[in-house]
């Protein structure tokens, strides 16, 4: 937790290990004695890093990992992407900070050009060493040599001999094509390449060295977190035996001097003004410096006295028409005051005190946006602020609308502005004088405070505790009437308050206010101030000192001799130290003397905690604590004795305040007294504190009425102490040590880090070449029950990729080195884009808020998830099945669950005698004889106009046509194989037919696309060559494509077999009409690309293709008076049996609608449903996608426009998937509004081995939705969970199973039958399944049980075909149609896509539905893995800028909600991930293209 000011080592002592801070041991440890002491005559240039011992430590931490020269992968970036944003140039650094303390730039002063010298060699060279250019380069022209098939062999997983396909990859229109072909290979472990064969591809190396980088041994982690169990629940980890604990006495509460009573301390503090005012008019109160450092104005006490009464006159008498009064006594006003006006603002807030309303002193609102701008209204409305003092200029400078009113800030609520400038107040009567009351307990002002969270609260502080805090702080720094006093700080808050406001006021003090913009332009006018008005006390922060000292040289005759007290207000920071010493060093010979350097603890509700008293020249200085940073992590105080990389040396801030009572607590849990070797949170009990949180009484009584417990739970007393926030501990002597604030606690697994010590390291790390000014903020986020640490720095402008990259790499090893904790994230942003607080700080909230939204916009960025998430379940060890299947199915009904199968109603007698058994083609001829006018097809244009038709008859004849052609032209023999290439219309249909004439076996294919022939022609050629085609049937146009030359580029033209152009034929009739012998012999082949990259070309019988028809004809009740519309791809499965089968056989007329057509019209689909009164039509996703995104907000445009969808009774969405719930219901949902009803929609599921398994129908019950539990499902079981359950996932059924069709699940290790709702593989028992797989390498043996298995045990009789997919049978309580309980078919996903990680079972859907949500700007994703890590792939949709936002956001989604790490993000441009037909993603397609370093990725990040 507390670490950062590494210090010089004690000497190492013999058997101390625990000592009680109040024992002589700890008394000898922390004594100055043992202290080495700083050399002070060093010179200057030398001492800056001389004093800063960090920087050593950091140097000594980084060299430890010289010998460990690790590889890190450089992410790979685009070079557009990173456009660095302008930057100002200004002279002394701004405000640098990572937090509200701005003191984070001294750790640069140890840095410097001086560090060079320290500089170490690079300890991570990106690999190969190249410079960006060469690599960026080479990405953008997107060159590779290798094949993905090398590349999946150079680094498979450790596996013994094994049989691995290798594939011939071709691209197709969105669509890659694998034909395996199986060979046996020894697969070991990644091995080095032998010399002279090209590396693979730069992707594949960069994995491997991550792969590397991981094999690592790491530190062990923490404990094992949790066994797999049911409720997979992470544990909280066992305490480690070794882990230090706290062993001294229960603390003894610390009492302060008592407070002393002066006869002329005023009664109130405006007491004290009305007595200057009078006796010391023309004493000066306040100077106010120019931007140069020059004295603007000096305001008496007489002025601030008569303006302080005329403002308070106005306030109370003149605000409203005629005189009404619009504030009362004990309202609340907001003060808005430049840093730059101090006078203004003094006369504002005593006019407050005299007028008895309550100030609220806030910063002036810039714009808008201001960082913490809405949290600053949450303030002002919780103190019921209307009104706001401003000055004039102030006034004109505030962002204005049009109108010319004041801009209504976010959250705030309605302010009327005053203005306080002298000319417009009134001068009271000589009758009216304020009231002025004894200090009581009511409110004086409210001093404004931001939360760890964010949210902005207002301490509230009595009027009786201003009076008590300034005489307090009067009797601890000694102040005298008259002195003068240079003020550095904020005024309208904290210390600058306290000081250069209130007890100045009250000792008649001169104070001079040097304002934050005089400090940018001149750093060293408040020591010239002091120098010039030989003042006695100065008012500083560690950055003053810094700035200063870097500009001294500038200087040569200051003098601060006259200085009794230096008040370092950030004293308690673990880095003021080196500030306090740094300085010291270089202005002792300007007469600086050290004992005046007091360091303080502050807090807004404690108020000043304790402050260290001058002390007397020549007396020893106080004594220094070096203490081990282990111990402090898990909150114990111990002496460090054994590595000095990992001592913290921390300075006292004097003694507790006088009248002040002071405890330890444990900062979490009840407020239980700490040991005194123990650290803890100061809480103090005294008149001089905060009283509550202003209008928030729940928060109040935690912090401001805190009573403490001891070891019992009993309370020590009945007094009520505040929470300072401060954390620390009691030293010898009652000195009190600050090692850190709760606000910037991080805890990360039980162990308290602090981050302002991580950005000290951060800052030792050589930041002169990357970090912007110092500028480094650090905060943790909460991902996955932890705490995860993340580090945020502005690069330089000139910054190069790798000098990022490398100081990256190096802070890692450092902050891993030194404070034994791994960092989650490292991003570094573009300069000047970190949101700001008012003094030019980074707003930690704010940044934390624009890094978990995504808007942070990160020029570079490094995860670490590997390295820090230590809690993950463990790895699932499968057992061995030792119970048989029959053991598991008789368990299953001992249990009283039965096997889980369903059926499809019976396929009944055909009611139509004249269609038994008669083949397709029979089918066409008896429809031509009996009805040969009935319009069987419709084909639609973009426009929605009747392209073609064709009657039974028409299509008879062109059928006939073909035949003869094939025949003749062809010369083909009965059995071959005819390609069929033509684009989706009637031409199709009838060459299919007119291959069932010729006794040919048709085969469709999709045809190449003329724009990008390149990709999608070496697929025809492909599935030409497979099917071993005699012949191509195509149309003219595709003609001239296929022997053009563009063609001849990519394939060998010259190959091809008999191309047919069947657009003019002459008018023949085959001589006859060929019929099978038998149904069983082969109609068609389906070949089709599956999502793993296969091509699988499946056998359809005569046989199959009939009872389908029939199935289907039954399901949808076809017939001949229907109409259906069909909006699908016709090449393959479904869509091609309802595109060109089902109408012949049952007589309905289809309206074609071509997918294609609707990128140029989006409405055309759902405008003929409407047109033509449509009950029931057939889309893919894809389509369906396209209107949901396309015209889902065009609605009310469709409406008016007649668009009507209140005819269609059933929507089906045709795939091979599990139904895309989120899709579908969106779509209802959108196009309700335009009469669709929300039962409509369903979905079919189909497969390789049964191209139609389900399908809705027009009877039966609404398809059901169930929840089930995905920790679950990832080790393949079921549990069903109530709708909004954490890590629910909902299920659709897909459809009711087709009559004919029987469904059963079988553990597909086993292959016995399992129980109902129980996960395992769907098989198929069905008149309509495929033959088999039409193989060309006799490989049939391998796929031959897809297609004909029987069970291991219960029915081992049937011959069932295996879909390949995960699903379960529920029973439900509806009826179907013959009253029977219905069962649902719930399909989980393919077996083939399926991710083997840590034993566990992932479906990547579910992985890419998370990441899709993760931010706005994810069009799309995919994932896959790669030698056992995950590779996430997502389309940025947004800028390019967002590109590095995305890679912590798709981390974090991953392991909150599936626990595994992700390995590589790589971010690409939208349609790079490629999607077959039917909508689905073709993932090994990606990985292939994405190994062979074919994607020109944006981004593409490797986590550590």
């Amino acid at each position: 937790m507390m670490y950062t000011k590494y210090s010089v080592i004690i000497p190492k002592r013999q058997g101390v290990m625990v000592i009680d801070p109040l024992s002589p041991a700890y008394k000898q440890v922390i004594s100055s004695s043992c202290l080495l002491p700083l050399s002070l005559s060093l010179s200057p240039s030398l001492s800056l890093v001389a004093s800063d011992i960090h920087t050593e430590t950091v140097q000594a931490a980084l060299a430890k990992h010289k010998e460990e020269k690790m590889a890190l992968p450089m992410p790979t970036k685009r070079r557009s992407t990173y456009v660095q944003s302008p930057v100002i140039n200004c002279t002394p650094p701004d405000s640098s900070s990572g937090s509200e303390n701005e003191g984070a730039l001294l750790r640069q002063l140890s840095v410097g050009a001086d560090l060079e010298a320290l500089d170490t060699p690079s300890l991570l060279q990106p690999p190969s060493l190249q410079s960006p250019d060469s690599w960026i380069n080479h990405s953008v022209q997107g060159s590779s040599t290798s094949s993905s098939a090398s590349s999946t062999l150079s680094h498979g997983e450790g596996k013994p001999e094994l049989c691995v396909k290798s594939r011939l990859c071709v691209s197709g229109q969105g669509e890659c094509v694998c034909v395996y072909v199986c060979v046996t290979v020894f697969v070991g472990p990644p091995f080095p390449h032998p010399p002279g064969i090209p590396v693979n591809s730069r992707v594949s190396t960069k994995i491997q060295q991550l792969l590397n980088t991981l094999k690592r041994p790491k530190r062990p982690p923490l404990s094992e977190f949790f066994m797999d169990d049911q409720e997979e629940i992470v544990e909280v980890p066992q305490p480690d035996p070794n882990t230090p604990r706290p062993e001294g006495r229960q603390i003894i509460p610390v009492k302060g001097e008592p407070l002393g009573v002066v006869s002329n301390w005023p009664p109130a503090l405006q007491a004290a003004l009305v007595r200057w005012g009078a006796t010391q008019g023309k004493s000066p109160a306040l100077t106010a410096l120019d931007i140069t450092g020059k004295p603007l104005y000096t305001l008496t006490y007489g002025k601030l006295w008569s303006r302080s009464v005329k403002l308070a006159y106005t306030l109370l008498n003149k605000l409203g028409p005629k005189n009404e009064q619009v504030l009362k006594p004990g309202d609340r006003v907001a003060l808005v005051y430049p840093n730059s006006d101090p006078g203004m603002f003094l006369v504002a807030f005593y006019g407050c005190l005299l007028a008895e309303v309550i100030p609220v002193p806030i910063e002036v609102p810039l714009s808008r946006k201001d960082a913490g701008s809405s949290q600053v209204g949450f303030l002002l409305g919780s103190c019921s602020v209307s009104l706001a003092l401003t000055s004039e200029i102030c006034l004109k400078g505030l962002p204005k609308m049009p109108t010319g009113e004041i801009l209504q800030f976010k959250g705030w609520p309605r302010l009327k502005w005053v203005v306080t400038d002298s000319k417009y107040l009134t001068k009271p009567g000589k009758d009216w004088q304020p009231h002025i009351p004894a200090a009581n307990t009511d409110p004086a002002y409210i001093e404004y405070k931001a939360s760890k969270e964010g949210t902005v609260m207002g301490v509230a502080v009595s009027k009786v505790a201003m009076l008590t805090h300034c005489q307090a702080l009067t009797q601890a720094c000694n102040y005298c009437e008259g002195e003068t006093l240079v003020n550095v700080l904020d005024f309208k808050k904290d210390m600058g308050l306290w000081h250069g406001v209130l007890t100045s006021v009250m000792n008649r003090i001169h104070t001079i206010s040097v304002p934050y913009a005089v400090m940018k332009a001149c750093p060293l006018s408040w020591v010239q101030r002091v120098h010039i008005h030989k003042v006695r006390v100065a008012l500083v922060k560690c950055r003053d000192l810094h700035w200063a000292m870097m500009a001294h040289r500038e200087q040569r005759d200051t003098s601060l001799a006259s200085l009794h007290m230096l008040i370092v207000a950030d004293g308690a920071n673990p880095w003021s130290v080196s500030s306090c010493d740094a300085f010291l060093n270089v202005f002792q010979i300007h007469g600086l003397k050290p004992e005046v350097i007091c360091p303080c603890a502050t807090s807004p509700e404690a108020m000043t905690v304790a402050i260290r008293r001058p002390g007397v020249p020549g007396t020893p200085l106080p004594a220094r604590a070096i203490l081990s940073m282990g111990g402090l992590s898990h909150g114990v105080i111990r002496v460090n004795e054994e590595d000095k990389n990992s001592a913290l040396t921390v300075q006292d801030v004097g003694h507790v305040m006088p009248g002040a009572l002071m405890c330890i607590v444990k900062p979490e849990g009840p407020p239980q007294l700490c040991k005194t070797d123990e650290i803890g949170e100061i809480v103090m009990n005294s008149r001089a504190g905060g009283n509550m949180y202003y209008g928030l009484p729940g928060v109040t009584k935690n912090t401001f009425e805190v009573i403490p417990v001891n070891t019992l739970g009993a309370p020590i007393g009945e007094i009520p102490f505040v929470r300072s926030g401060l954390l620390g501990f009691v030293g010898p002597g009652s000195l009190i040590f600050v090692v850190g604030k709760n606000e910037g606690l991080l805890m990360v697994s039980g162990r308290r880090h602090n981050a302002d010590d991580l950005v000290a390291t951060a800052l030792a790390v050589e930041p002169v070449k990357t970090v912007y000014r110092g500028r480094i903020a650090v905060f943790s986020v909460t991902v996955f029950y932890d705490e995860r640490i993340v580090i945020v720095a502005e690069q330089r402008p000139d910054a190069s990729e790798e000098d990022s990259f490398q100081w990256m790499s190096r802070v890692l090893q450092a902050i891993d080195s030194i404070h034994q904790v791994g960092l989650y994230c490292l991003a570094l942003v573009p300069a000047n884009t970190l949101p700001k607080t008012h003094l030019g700080g980074i707003h930690i909230f704010e940044t934390k808020q624009h890094f978990l939204d995504g808007n942070l916009h990160p020029c570079n960025i490094l995860m670490c998830p590997h390295t820090c998430v230590t809690n993950l379940p463990k790895p699932r060890q499968k057992q061995p099945v030792g119970v048989g299947p029959a053991s598991i199915m008789v368990g299953n009904l001992v249990a009283g669950k039965r096997i889980a199968q369903a059926v499809g109603r019976d396929l009944g007698m055909i009611e139509d005698q004249d269609l038994i058994r008669k083949f397709l083609s029979e089918a066409l001829q008896w429809r031509a004889q009996t009805d040969p006018d009935h319009c069987l097809y419709v084909l639609l244009n973009a426009k929605g106009l009747v392209v073609s038709t064709a009657t039974c008859v028409q299509l008879h004849k062109r059928a006939e046509k073909i035949a003869a052609a094939l025949t003749e032209k062809g010369s083909v023999n009965t059995g071959n194989n005819v390609v069929l290439l033509y684009p989706p219309g009637i031409d199709l249909i009838a060459s299919f037919y007119g291959c069932l004439y010729a006794g040919c076996v048709p085969v469709t294919v999709r045809p190449p696309h003329p724009q990008n022939l390149a990709a999608t022609l070496p697929t025809v050629r492909m599935i030409i060559d497979v099917s071993k085609a005699a012949c191509i049937l195509t149309t003219q146009n595709l003609m001239r494509i296929l022997r053009s030359k563009e063609a001849a580029a990519t394939v060998n033209i010259k190959t091809w077999p008999t191309i047919i152009d069947t657009d003019d034929l002459p008018r023949r009739r085959p001589p006859m009409i060929y019929k099978p012998p038998t149904a069983e012999m082969i109609a068609y082949l389906d070949f089709s690309v599956s999502t793993t990259g296969m091509l699988t070309g499946v056998k359809i019988s005569h046989a199959a293709v009939s009872a389908l028809c029939r199935s289907i004809k039954l399901q949808c009740e076809l017939y001949s008076s229907r109409q259906i519309a069909i909006c699908l791809d016709p090449y393959c499965g479904l869509g091609f049996v309802l595109w060109c089968l089902a109408s012949v056989y049952s007589g309905h007329q289809s309206i074609l609608i071509p997918p294609l057509e609707l990128e140029s019209c989006l409405p055309l689909w759902l405008s003929t449903l409407s047109q033509y009164r449509i009950r029931d039509t057939f889309c893919s996703y894809s389509v369906m996608e396209l209107c949901t995104k396309g015209i889902g907000t065009q609605t009310e445009i469709l409406k008016a426009r007649g668009l009507n969808l209140s005819c269609v009774r059933s929507c089906v969405v045709i795939a091979e998937e599990r139904p895309r719930l989120a899709l579908t219901m969106s779509f209802s949902k959108l196009f309700k509004d335009l009469g669709l009803s929300p039962r409509a929609v369903s979905t079919a599921f189909g497969s390789r081995v049964n191209l139609a398994i389900c399908m809705q129908g027009t009877t039966g019950p609404d398809p059901s939705t169930v929840y089930v539990d995905m920790k679950s499902l990832r080790h393949d079981r079921v549990r069903l969970v109530e709708r909004g359950a954490p890590q629910s996932l909902p299920l659709m059924e897909s459809g009711k199973i087709l009559p004919g069709v029987r469904v059963i699940i079988v553990n597909p290790e086993t292959r016995g039958p399992l129980g109902d709702s129980h996960l395992g593989e769907i098989w198929i028992n069905s008149p309509h399944s495929a033959s088999g797989y039409y193989a060309i390498y006799g490989e049939e043996s391998l796929q031959a049980d897809h297609f004909n298995t029987k069970l291991s045990f219960g029915d081992p009789t049937t011959l069932w075909a295996r879909t390949g997919y995960l699903g379960f049978v529920k029973r439900t309580e509806l009826l179907d149609a013959a009253g029977d309980r219905h069962d649902a078919l719930f399909v989980v996903g393919s077996l083939d896509e399926t991710l083997e990680l840590r034993g566990l079972r992932y479906h990547p859907i579910d992985i890419e539905t998370s990441v899709s949500r993760a931010h706005r700007s994810i069009a799309e994703s995919a994932v896959f893995t790669w030698t056992n890590l995950l590779v996430v792939v997502a389309e940025l949709s947004g800028s390019e800028q967002d590109a590095l936002d995305l890679v912590p956001l798709v981390t974090n989604v991953v392991l909150e909600e599936h626990h595994l790490i992700v390995g590589v993000v790589v971010i690409v441009d939208p349609g790079v991930i490629p999607i077959n037909s039917r909508g689905e993603k073709q993932r090994m397609h990606l990985r292939d293209s994405f190994l062979a370093d074919q994607l020109d990725p944006i981004y593409v990040a490797y986590n550590m």
